[in-house]
């Protein structure tokens, strides 16, 4: 099955205006996460055209071979692999492992052109346009504090994936259940769910994300801690609950929330609604969740 190692969260929110930004393809053997013949070479010149460029996001691919779990692994050591050889060598965004610009990703039907890490970045020309090109504000205000009963918005404007604007509807309920919760208090973020095996969060919950969003922006005071949680396994080996955890507090902090009003952690397979095994699809999915604590709320 086809997989893409940094597909995953970022994907989702972001109008991309990709005119400016480039990208750079390198190539591997089946089965290995160490550049084949000639790739290394190829490498080196592109660093030595590019030492006034940035890395803007590196992604792993694999050809449809192997397993789920395989190919997740291979694309990540692919993507660390090539990391550890241009590191200290190039700008980098910090978060070039979620930053994903994998739509623009075309599969071939040749499987070798398949097996791949590509490098997207931008020119030392377009480096002013970072944000712009990555859909990041330059700098948002700090909300005022609101005199008088809070009026949550039932809707509001995004842009979708396909950088048209779209109306998402939101539940005033559970928003106003969280705007009033005390410290201590904990709710589970229903249908906020993610692809198995991954911290990349499906379509149909981005409403979710928007609703605490927005919840937080009409709550300057309130400060709240992600909790995640995995299904289907005895161990959370590659630390998933946090992932998931801290895929959810990056999207509030890049939408214009402090970092100082956000923390995150993992619970792997401690805290699970239904037991594992889980016996249905349905199970296996509210398994899969993050739970916002309150940490403050004055």
């Amino acid at each position: 099955m086809k997989k893409l190692f940094s597909v995953l969260i970022f994907s989702i929110f972001f109008s991309m205006a990709m005119q400016a930004q480039e990208q750079f393809s390198l190539y591997f053997d089946t089965n290995k996460y160490e550049l084949k013949k000639g790739e290394p070479q190829r490498l080196e010149k592109w660093l030595a055209e590019n030492k006034t460029s940035k890395i803007l996001a590196i992604n792993g691919y694999t050809d449809e071979d192997g397993t789920i779990g395989m190919n997740d692994t291979l694309s990540q050591r692919r993507v660390s692999h090539v990391f550890a050889l241009i590191q200290n060598r190039v700008k980098i965004r910090e978060d070039f492992k979620t930053r994903s610009f994998g739509k623009l990703h075309k599969q071939s039907p040749v499987k070798a052109e398949n097996r791949k890490v590509v490098i997207y970045y931008l020119l030392e020309k377009d480096l002013a346009r970072e944000n712009e090109i990555l859909g990041i504000p330059d700098a948002v205000k700090k909300p005022e504090v609101k005199k008088g009963p809070v009026v949550y918005p039932s809707t509001v404007r995004v842009k979708g994936a396909g950088g048209k604007d779209e109306d998402l509807t939101l539940d005033v309920a559970f928003m106003k259940k969280i705007g009033e919760s005390k410290a201590g208090d904990k709710l589970r973020i229903d249908n906020l769910n993610f692809y198995e095996n991954t911290f990349g969060i499906m379509p149909d919950s981005r409403p979710k994300l928007y609703e605490l969003l927005e919840t937080m922006k009409l709550h300057p005071n309130l400060k709240i801690k992600l909790q995640g949680h995995v299904c289907c396994m005895k161990a959370d080996r590659n630390d998933l609950s946090t992932k998931r955890a801290k895929a959810v507090m990056q999207f509030l902090n890049i939408n214009g929330i402090e970092k100082s009003r956000l923390s995150f952690e993992g619970f792997g397979v401690s805290q699970p609604m239904y037991p594992i095994p889980e016996k249905t699809a349905d199970e296996r999915e509210a398994n899969r969740r993050v739970e916002v604590l309150i940490v403050e709320n004055n």
